[in-house]
């Protein structure tokens, strides 16, 4: 098994919580509500009910299928799960500017999603 690379740590609620060089968790059982509060904070995000319906549907998603939703099958989750406005490209982009499958995912707290550069 290979090792991740630990390119820094954050402290939150007194805790270390080691992150990889693009800023994901390392172990996702380190990952909880203040964790993804203090990566939204990195981002220039305050996460509100929005973030946090999809934050939620990831990370069913990933229970589920042990995997995060590359952009498309996460418009497909959060439209099955939230409705088809929320499940739209532009709803995300509003919420995670950049790259909404990755920011979401970091926030999440899981790992990066495969097919996202």
């Amino acid at each position: 098994m290979a090792t991740t690379e630990i390119a820094r740590h954050l402290t939150v609620e007194g805790r270390d919580i080691a992150l990889d060089p693009e800023g994901y968790l390392v172990e996702l059982a380190d990952w909880s509500p203040a964790v993804a509060e203090r990566l939204a904070a990195e981002e220039g995000l305050t996460l509100v009910d929005e973030h946090w319906e999809v934050i939620e549907v990831l990370r069913d998603f990933y229970a589920r299928f042990e995997q995060a939703p590359a952009m498309r099958p996460l418009v497909k989750a959060v439209g099955l799960a939230l409705g088809p406005e929320k499940g739209r490209s532009i709803h995300l982009m509003r919420l995670f500017p950049g790259s909404p499958a990755k920011v979401a995912a970091r926030l999440a707290g899981l790992p990066k999603p495969a097919n996202c550069l």
